[in-house]
């Protein structure tokens, strides 16, 4: 059985001149659209996603070896922290989690800087951007628009290597994904 199954989100189709794709609105707590159907263990995702330069409101990326609607790893943008001028938080324009047990919060706490980075170059942050994370075993490697050095590479804390894919959103952001 194809189709999405939406978890803490409302869905809505998005259909622009080079985009077609949905949307998911903005909510309390993480938002899934998982793919029905799709076992994903090793290979390449690849798609566009579009957040919003709101500080500490957009949230924006992929779930993937998901378990559950609280299980799973993801890799999320921070459009926000594209082009600020603190390079601290520059340096949070992209981030890697396994929830329930590895938040950003406590990666960030124990791991400072190890999974999360810049997005370089920075793309703008109200645009869409396309991204494409490389999954292979434990290793995760993200390019954002094209770019050939990637933004972040990161080895998985857990032992999850097979699962559910879905788009994701962070806690009270929404946002488009498409192709």
């Amino acid at each position: 059985n194809n189709g999405i199954a939406v978890y803490n989100r409302t869905l809505t189709l998005i259909q622009e001149a080079s985009y077609m794709g949905i949307r998911l609105s903005k909510a309390e707590g993480e938002g899934v659209a998982w793919l029905k159907g799709i076992e994903f263990s090793n290979g390449i995702l690849e798609f566009d996603v579009r957040g919003e330069d709101v500080k500490q409101h957009s949230f924006v990326g992929i779930a993937f070896h998901g378990k559950n609607d609280s299980t799973f790893d993801a890799v999320y943008l921070r459009p926000f922290q594209f082009r600020v001028q603190d390079e601290v938080l520059r340096n949070r324009g992209i981030q890697y989690i396994s929830l329930p047990d590895f938040t950003w919060r406590k990666l960030r706490e124990r791991f400072p800087g190890k999974y999360e980075h810049a997005v370089e170059p920075a793309p703008d942050p109200n645009a869409w951007v396309k991204v494409r994370i490389v999954i292979k075993d434990s290793t995760v490697t993200t390019y954002i628009n094209g770019a050939t050095e990637p933004s972040l590479v990161v080895e998985k804390v857990n032992h999850m290597h097979t699962g559910s894919i879905g788009f994701y959103v962070g806690d009270t952001s929404g946002g488009d994904f498409a192709n």
